[in-house]
């Protein structure tokens, strides 16, 4: 936050000055912040989880996004067969599937 408060010093003396070029400098600062602090942590995760949802395989223990514990038995192009019971299977969406439960459990 340091830097913010700088930017927004150096922002304010521009502009008594006549400084526009501050002003430039000063949205593209935030500019710099959102992408650094939100967008790339954001697209990254999304690799990640687009990473791990390529490399299910059946019999992988996962966790749905609805809180479901189940054990994969079939993966088909965009849906799952899932175990969730001894004789109980439901048809979920891919993009259901949050995390592995040893990820759940490790706390990520």
């Amino acid at each position: 936050m340091n830097l913010l408060t700088i930017f927004l010093q150096a922002a304010l003396q521009g502009q008594a000055g006549g400084g526009a070029a501050m002003n430039i400098v000063f949205i593209i600062a935030i500019v710099a912040v959102f992408y650094f602090f939100m967008i790339r942590p954001q697209a990254k995760r999304q690799k990640e989880i687009k990473k791990f949802r390529e490399g299910l395989k059946p019999g992988d223990q996962v966790i749905t996004a609805g809180g479901i514990y189940g054990k994969i038995k079939e993966i088909k192009d965009d849906s799952i067969i899932l175990t969730i019971a001894n004789d109980v299977t439901i048809r979920i969406s891919k993009d259901s599937i949050y995390q592995s439960i040893a990820d759940a459990q490790q706390g990520k």
